[in-house]
């Protein structure tokens, strides 16, 4: 990985998520061509197979500081695929917060609780990124593991959050779909 590059991509992500909350209240209510709810579900369920993919090269991160056998580039090519994660997340994430008008009060919740977990989780992948280029020719896996740890943690934390969101948007779907069934008809 390019010292040079990676910046950017964080500095790109940290500006696009906080513009999204910074948006006011007003300026969203004054889009007259707001997101339905089942957009901002169908988004949440693109966040969730970001996030398990992400969850997934974590781990695998997390499992190569234990064994110490792959090549440097083995770990910045995996590195890098957790950094993609993360920025797709948190554009996903920003369209996320532009179709929150549309979206129902648990929609609202689970924007809020994934955008902390989701910066969190943004900040130790570029702390390991910065702490393996700086020490790749003498890397000490007991703190880059420490680091790729914090990590896989984090992305289990944030895979399972978004995960319990969708079920729960799924069954409620699920329930609503049924109680219109069970309706008398109207004569």
């Amino acid at each position: 990985m390019n010292s040079q590059k990676r910046t950017p991509y964080f500095l790109i992500l940290s500006l696009l998520v906080a513009g999204c909350f910074s948006i006011s209240p007003a300026a969203n209510a004054g889009d007259t061509s707001s997101e339905s709810s089942e957009e901002v579900s169908q988004l949440l369920s693109q966040v969730k197979t970001e996030a398990i993919a992400l969850e997934r090269d974590a781990e695998d991160l997390a499992a190569w500081t234990r064994t110490n056998q792959l090549s440097s580039q083995s770990h910045a090519d995996k590195l890098n695929a957790i950094r993609d994660h993360v920025n797709q997340a948190g554009q996903l994430l920003a369209e996320l917060n532009e179709a929150r008008e549309g979206a129902l009060p648990w929609q609202h919740q689970a924007i809020d609780r994934i955008y902390p977990l989701l910066k969190e989780l943004a900040d130790n992948t570029q702390a390991t990124i910065n702490h393996f280029n700086d020490n790749r020719a003498h890397i000490k896996f007991s703190v880059y593991g420490d680091y790729a740890n914090a990590g896989y943690d984090l992305a289990k934390e944030l895979a399972a959050l978004i995960s319990d969101y969708v079920d729960y948007g799924d069954r409620e779907a699920e329930f609503h779909r049924l109680q219109e069934k069970l309706q008398p008809a109207e004569s």
